[in-house]
């Protein structure tokens, strides 16, 4: 168990010291201009023969204790990436490498489009936090599909986090979500509904219990005729809510969503509050992530882990920065957690020192596995 501990530790703190020496470059360009060259970069690494297999092996530390089924497949870590810092797809094999259990690719839109004028992207250090208003800037459902079925490989589940055109009115919504389910179901391993970005106008309203449950039915019956049509096994449905929702509307929303037949939800999106932030950046318009969502993301963890008494998995969002954080929201209710924000202070030695640090706090409580802290704090 030493010399196994000691392997890990050393490559993992190689990736610490590389990142701390180039982020303050990166901090010093702007916010998207950073994460277009490290995307870049990591989607060159991707592409280099053998590498991402090996660095999994050494990021994914943890073990069976880590490791679940859920719908069907497997999950070697409870650690994803939250859609939006790969909007296409770029660097699929390279984020996998990291020790990701699972990917979060998107938001696509059936048709290609820019996305909002920049500046858009807004870094609030201080906080710990990030501001966008990218507003669904991707490059169509059509090259996303292409992109992912030229992966040799796939060694963690790759969701695909749909959305609508800007240009298409909300009562023509289900038009452009059934549009990607058609364009991505061979390539997809989960569909995540997305109607609670604050960056597209009007979206956010689709949020309404009738309007979310009709939606989110029309997504399903598609994945229904992929499958007969193509005799693959049905991706899950996943819908993501936004944490502003008042807590009536947010029950009615999670309780529509799981009749109409959802199969899981993700808890939550960013925020248009801005409360306790310091950070000249805090009067920009947008959805704000990282830590100020911590604490507030849990709890609505909890609610939806009591609304759904379990009967779905929950994905928790918003501030997962340290192992403790991802094992309050696993005990609150989430089978799995997602990060963005924390990766892009903390750097790619984030996913293992998760992954390492919740097997740790699983054996500090005598648990065997993940699916056994799930929900006891509910």
């Amino acid at each position: 168990m030493g010399q196994k501990s000691g392997t890990f530790r050393l490559p993992l703190r190689i990736l610490r010291g590389m990142y701390r020496r180039i982020k303050p470059a990166l901090f010093r360009l702007d916010a998207e201009d950073a994460h277009h060259l490290t995307l870049r970069a990591l989607g060159a690494a991707s592409r280099v023969p053998a590498w991402p297999e090996a660095a999994r092996r050494l990021n994914s530390a943890g073990g069976h204790r880590l490791s679940q089924t859920l719908w069907g497949r497997p999950f070697a870590s409870p650690v994803g990436l939250a859609a939006g810092l790969d909007k296409n797809g770029e660097a699929v094999p390279a984020f996998s490498a990291l020790g990701f259990g699972f990917l979060e690719v998107g938001t696509v839109t059936p048709l290609a489009q820019p996305g909002n004028e920049r500046p858009r992207l807004f870094r609030l250090p201080e906080d710990a936090a990030l501001i966008n208003r990218m507003g669904f800037n991707n490059g169509g459902a059509e090259a996303l599909r292409a992109r992912l079925a030229a992966l040799p490989a796939r060694p963690a589940p790759v969701w695909v986090n749909i959305g609508k055109n800007k240009a298409t009115p909300n009562e023509r919504a289900v038009e452009d979500y059934r549009a990607c389910v058609r364009a991505l179901f061979e390539v997809a391993d989960g569909f995540v509904v997305n109607v609670s970005s604050p960056n597209t106008p009007g979206l956010r309203a689709l949020q309404a219990a009738g309007d979310l449950a009709d939606l989110v039915r029309a997504v399903l019956d598609e994945v229904e005729s992929a499958r007969v049509r193509t005799a693959r096994r049905a991706p899950p449905v996943l819908v993501k809510l936004a944490p502003d929702l008042h807590p009536g509307d947010f029950e009615a929303s999670v309780g529509g969503v799981v009749e109409a037949g959802a199969n899981g939800l993700i808890v939550s999106n960013t925020t248009l509050g801005r409360d306790g932030l310091t950070h000249g950046h805090r009067v920009q318009t947008g959805g704000l992530s990282g830590r100020p969502l911590t604490t507030r993301s849990t709890a609505l963890v909890r609610d939806a882990y009591r609304l759904t008494r379990g009967r779905v998995p929950i994905v928790g969002v918003g501030g997962v920065f340290t192992p403790e954080d991802a094992y309050a929201k696993l005990r609150a209710g989430a089978s799995l957690v997602e990060v963005y924000t924390a990766l892009i202070y903390e750097g790619p030695g984030l996913v293992a020192r998760l992954n390492r640090g919740l097997s740790r706090l699983l054996e500090r409580d005598g648990l065997r596995n993940v699916a056994e802290a799930v929900g006891v704090d509910a």
